[in-house]
């Protein structure tokens, strides 16, 4: 038996080998990561599509005033500042403490914001595992195994000669030996096999780097989707606390009515009883009161609902309360900011999430190209392999390496890879579409506000000259009743007409102040204005 050098001489000259191999791998690694990196990526570079010209939202007659007015006692005149900034926080314009409060309150609870959110995360992670394909895979694998040969196999059995005669387990080749003396002519074995691979696909015409964009571009979408949600969110919890405080307002009004025109069907049952009435009278009075009675059901419904929907605005649930508001602690931004419709683009995070899922799609037109294009990819295996689990990496015996080069180039697949392409930049031109569409709409959506704002104005200014005539004819059958020149039910009818006019008048400061915060919303938000690290 050849003398066996000693073991620590042997374990340095398999690591000198084993490093030897590794650095030959990491060679042409390099080689190739190089290459990928000087190659270029297939497909077209994005580009923002041409939008329709548009310097204004049809709505000069507000641009060139740069103000809405309504006057009276309820607001208050609003100016638009036309290329003006917008807050971040632009809820708290309406300088109610606890409005702001149940906002933040929404944004910390609500699971709208937690599904956005969570949308996000899932982007962001899957562009992570994408960007894995740009690195090599290292795997180990170690393979044991135990095999009993069975006698009658002749000279293919390890460690039997030809006419089935069994010679000596260390007379065989090495990955025999080990093993155990036959019984009734049978040979069992073990076998080890320890082995290192390194993969690596170089990214030659950017199928990956297409991939990884497009990827990306769907995150950036999903911050934008974000941005959007707590903009939403916040438009419509003050929606909502605005409606809670109109319909309160409406309720209790409408109960004096109810009151009131009670107090009318009993005085003129009276007259009726004394001869100063006919049934008629009575008949119309009481009309008069089913006909506000009618009045209350509905606005009780809308306010339950409406505490409903508050609830789930700020992710409680139906059993927990939630604030009561007032209409009159609601006061009207002064300043409407008015964004160009050049800002609103850059600004406005539908139309950004728009973009990016075109700026997506356009990446995907990349990936389907690449597909057709050659295959490369790189793999490299340094392991050993022995009876014996010391023995597999001996030099010139257990220890193995192979390096594998291998490029395939797709010829004909029956035109799929080809119909991809082309379904890739149909779904290209679609987004283009649905972008266009997004900002065309986006620009409707604020002259639509800017109308609603001005007939806002002009119609509380009409309210206000009712309810203060009314008011007034109210004051003066008031006086005339005192003095014996009118009857009580005239007085009465005077008192529900003004009150009618307080019930239309709490409508129209209820839609300004909510068609202010549509303006914000459809503007944008402010987010871009956040302070950095929220």
């Amino acid at each position: 038996m050849p003398q066996m050098k000693p073991l620590e001489y042997q374990m340095s000259q398999r690591v000198r080998r084993q490093m030897v191999k590794l650095r030959l791998v990491k060679h042409y690694a390099l080689l190739f990561v190089c290459s990928t990196i000087a190659g270029c990526a297939v497909g077209p570079d994005y580009q923002r599509p041409e939008l329709p010209e548009s310097k204004g939202y049809g709505t000069s007659e507000e641009v060139s005033a740069k103000s809405t007015r309504s006057g009276g006692q309820s607001g208050d005149d609003q100016r638009l500042a036309v290329g003006a900034n917008i807050r971040n926080d632009w809820w708290t314009l309406f300088r109610s403490t606890t409005l702001n409060t149940l906002i933040e309150q929404a944004f910390a609870a609500s699971p709208t914001i937690d599904i956005a959110q969570r949308a996000l995360n899932v982007a962001q992670q899957n562009v992570y595992a994408q960007q894995g394909y740009f690195f090599p895979t290292v795997q180990a694998n170690y393979n044991p195994t135990r095999t009993k040969l069975p006698g009658n196999l002749g000279g293919n059995s390890p460690g039997v000669q030809g006419d089935g005669n069994y010679i000596g387990a260390y007379q065989g080749t090495p990955a025999n030996q080990g093993g155990t003396a036959p019984y009734n002519g049978s040979t069992v074995f073990n076998f080890h096999t320890a082995q290192l691979t390194v993969g690596f696909t170089p990214d030659i015409f950017g199928l990956n780097r297409r991939a990884v964009e497009s990827l990306q571009a769907q995150t950036d979408a999903q911050k934008f989707q974000l941005q959007a949600a707590y903009i939403t969110l916040a438009s419509n919890v003050v929606a909502a606390a605005v409606q809670d405080g109109m319909l309160r307002k409406q309720i209790a009004i409408t109960k004096e009515m109810i009151e009131a025109n009670e107090t009318a069907v009993a005085l003129v049952k009276r007259q009726q009883k004394s001869g100063y009435a006919s049934q008629l009278d009575f008949s119309i009075q009481e009309s008069a009161l089913g006909q506000v009675k009618q009045l209350l059901p509905p606005l009780q419904k809308q306010f339950e609902q409406n505490r409903d929907l508050l609830r789930v605005l700020a992710g409680r649930t139906q059993d927990q309360e939630v604030p009561a508001f007032d209409l009159t602690s609601f006061k009207l931004p002064e300043e409407l900011p008015l964004t160009l419709p050049s800002q609103l683009v850059e600004q406005r995070p539908d139309i950004q999430a728009a973009e990016q899922l075109l700026r997506a799609a356009n990446a995907q037109i990349g990936v389907a190209r690449a597909a057709r294009f050659p295959q490369l990819s790189l793999s490299g295996s340094l392991g050993g392999t022995a009876s014996n689990f010391n023995q597999m990496f001996w030099a010139g015996s257990g220890g193995f390496f192979e390096l594998a080069l291998n490029v395939a180039q797709p010829i004909f697949a029956g035109g799929t890879l080809m119909y991809r392409e082309y379904a890739a930049t149909e779904a290209q031109k679609q987004a283009a579409a649905q972008y266009r569409l997004t900002v065309i709409t986006a620009f409707q959506n604020v002259a639509d506000t800017l109308h609603a704002i001005k007939s806002d104005a002009q119609a509380m200014t009409i309210v206000n000259d009712l309810t203060a005539a009314a008011k007034k004819t109210y004051e003066l059958s008031g006086r005339q009743h005192a003095g014996g020149y009118l009857d009580r039910l005239a007085l009465i009818n005077a008192q529900q007409t003004y009150r009618q006019a307080l019930l239309n008048e709490a409508q129209i400061q209820a839609s300004r102040l909510g068609n202010t915060a549509a303006l914000f919303q459809a503007l944008g938000g402010g987010w871009w204005n956040k302070p950095t690290g929220q």
